[in-house]
């Protein structure tokens, strides 16, 4: 079970890559071929959404056919596919496609870690190992950044894909061979996702899912480069730094929810003050459009640490599940948290369109006051929820 759990975490590490790794490429897509803000804005847009409408079919799957053949098929045919689509890409068209398949792709690897740990493993761990799948996963977050930049540098955006593609298709095999799947729920209960909304208690949990994670991920997976390059005028060097700082930041914020839980004793009102810094560092970003370089960074760093809250939140949502709905009850929250980045994206890519004005900072403080007003409104639906720890 721990080679397999391992070889899910490569999995989840490739897909921390791909949602991040167009904030390092912008540059050159725009350059080589003539591709907008605001079209790479909806390829990764389109990204998160193909990740998240998979959720559901992936959520009977986990529960009728395990995580094994789910996830090494369709990271197989959609991840290392999709990347070969890019490595061809010719314009916008065949890029959305590849951003499509490959969301699809990566869209089982962490529900099926989560779905092992919550069959295998007690629960009062299960919020623990999320945080950590997550936070050793967001190393992908880092290789999208300097070491990105480097591969490109040497080998090409094209040639640099066909490695991730041969990569991606080596992961799932190793999956194949060595995941295992847990055993089935004893007796014959049957249920549906409408059995799952019917939870009242769960209704102010999918509220923070939908802002929680939207703001790190859309600014990390797009934003942060083009906002560094504009703003700022960072050269490719600058960009991949910024990328890493708020990367390694992502990193150390999984790890440090878990001991966190265990410390204050509380999911809610940590989820809830996490969120809230975020909401702060959002807000002076936007409202300081003229902060240096530094106090930018660290305020990019802030919202990666305080805004991974994501496994915290599926914990909080997993506590009110019953046993033989496991596989779509995480799924179900990983498709608000996800489809919220992709409809962010999306929605980000018109604001920065429409402000797109002198100052250069303009179209970014447009965004940031967007996320923050997200935040702020899904904290204010959070803060009637229920707190349950295992």
């Amino acid at each position: 079970m721990k080679v397999g759990i391992a070889s899910l975490v490569a999995a989840y590490v490739l897909s921390q890559f791909y949602r991040a790794f167009l904030a390092v490429l912008s540059p050159v897509l725009k350059a080589d071929l003539g591709l907008s803000a605001e079209q790479l804005a909806s390829a990764s847009g389109l990204w998160f959404l193909a990740f998240a409408l998979a959720q559901f079919p992936i959520g009977a799957a986990l529960d009728s056919i395990g995580p094994r053949r789910t996830t090494a098929v369709l990271l197989a045919v959609g991840g290392a596919g999709g990347a070969a689509v890019f490595a061809l890409a010719q314009g916008a068209g065949a890029l959305y496609l590849a951003m499509i398949l490959i969301g699809a792709g990566c869209a089982p690897v962490l529900m099926a870690s989560y779905y092992i740990f919550a069959r295998t493993y007690p629960a009062a761990v299960f919020g623990t190992l999320a945080g950590a799948v997550i936070g050793f996963g967001s190393l992908g977050n880092v290789a999208a950044s300097v070491p990105l930049s480097a591969a490109v540098a040497a080998f090409g955006w094209r040639g640099t894909l066909w490695g991730m593609a041969a990569l991606t298709l080596a992961v799932a095999a190793v999956i194949a061979l060595l995941v295992r799947d847990p055993a089935k729920v004893d007796g014959t209960a049957k249920g549906s996702l409408f059995d799952l909304l019917r939870l009242r208690a769960l209704w102010p949990v999918l509220a923070v899912m939908v802002v929680c994670y939207a703001p790190a991920a859309g600014l990390r997976g797009l934003w942060v480069g083009p906002y560094f390059a504009d703003a700022h005028g960072a050269d490719a060097a600058g960009l991949g730094r910024a990328t890493l700082v708020m990367g390694l930041a992502m990193v150390a914020g999984n790890f440090a929810y878990g001991p966190a839980e265990r410390r204050l004793g509380t999911r809610k009102w940590l989820v809830f003050g996490g969120n809230l810094m975020v909401a702060l560092c959002l807000l002076l970003l936007a409202v300081l459009p003229q902060a240096g370089t530094f106090t930018a960074l660290a305020l990019f760093a802030g919202i990666g640490f305080f805004g991974s809250s994501f496994g915290m939140v599926i914990a909080h949502g997993r506590a009110f599940f019953p046993a033989h709905l496991i596989g779509r009850g995480v799924t179900l929250l990983n498709f608000f948290g996800i489809a919220a980045v992709g409809l962010a994206q999306v929605a980000t890519g018109h604001l920065h369109a429409t402000f797109a004005a002198p100052p250069a900072s303009a179209p970014y403080q447009a965004i940031f006051s967007f996320f923050t007003l997200c935040v702020i409104a899904g904290l204010a639906v959070y803060a009637f929820s229920q707190d349950r720890t295992d």
